[in-house]
């Protein structure tokens, strides 16, 4: 067996033991029709993900990296919106050590990418970074999640010839694609979990209260630096009670803090009104 790439990561048995009750059951759920669905990102301590749109912007440690990594190969999806996935042309693929491409068999471990992209706006070509990835074996290539109709040329003969395909739902008109639909569409392809990394958009809708009940958990990498005014915000929409007072937007409940290197990992659930 030829020996690991030099990007492997490496992530300690010792560290994964605090992540086990927060991660999909090995038994997958056949009682919803959604996946098991959690929602990770990385945030600086004034609740930012990156110093400005599309800024590539170094957050987590070297300990909290290898563990989103780690998260990845236990998750049969991750997802991103369009957005991150024009901006950083990522990826989308698991690095730890022992996973398909890593020193492991086959593709195994390795999560199949999923990228929103309702008017499929996405340029993916021989150059993308997760199809190159596809092709040397050491990822999956993507599904792209388009509204019915929308407009992708060319792009499907290059995505099919990968492995990965565009899933068209119908929004009956709608440019928006809903979370239900999502998710109920990922199921209907076998993955029955995803990891849902970003960006902020695809962050602050599934806090709100109509999402809210389809993430199962949440996991928070949280870095000691404050990246000051102006960045990418955590900032979902405030809410207000029934006679018209401000609350809190959303909150977690069942909370577990781990430190992590120089970084502290929080895990959650989101908390249900009632």
């Amino acid at each position: 067996m030829p020996d690991p790439p030099r990007d492997v990561l490496h992530y300690p048995s010792i560290h994964r033991t605090f992540l086990e009750p927060h991660l999909p059951p090995k038994t997958p759920s056949t009682a919803s029709p959604y996946p098991f669905t959690t929602l990770t990102f990385a945030t600086s301590l004034d609740s930012q993900l990156a110093l400005s749109p599309g800024a590539p912007t170094a957050l987590s440690g070297p300990e909290s990296k290898a563990m989103t990594h780690y998260l990845r190969s236990r998750h049969d999806a991750i997802l991103i919106g369009v957005g991150t996935a024009v901006a950083d042309n990522p990826s989308l693929n698991c690095r730890i050590e022992g996973v398909g491409g890593y020193g492991g068999e086959g593709l195994e471990g390795q999560p199949r990418p999923i990228v929103l992209d309702p008017r499929a706006r996405w340029e993916v070509n021989g150059e993308t970074k997760v199809l190159k990835l596809a092709r040397e074996g050491r990822g999956k290539a993507p599904f792209i999640i388009t509204t019915k109709g929308a407009e992708v040329g060319g792009k499907r003969e290059v995505l099919e010839g990968c492995g990965g395909k565009f899933i068209e739902i119908d929004t009956g008109g709608e440019r928006k694609l809903g979370w239900r639909d999502i998710l109920r569409a990922l199921k209907e392809e076998g993955l029955n979990s995803v990891m849902i990394e970003g960006g902020a958009g695809v962050i602050n809708e599934l806090m709100s209260p109509e999402n809210a009940e389809l993430v199962s958990f949440v996991i928070v990498t949280i870095a000691p630096t404050w990246l000051g005014k102006g960045g990418v915000v955590v900032l979902p929409d405030r809410r207000n009670d029934s006679c018209g007072k401000p609350i809190a937007a959303a909150r977690l409940d069942g909370v577990k803090w781990y430190p992590l290197g120089e970084d502290v990992v929080l895990c959650g659930k989101m908390k249900l009104d009632g």
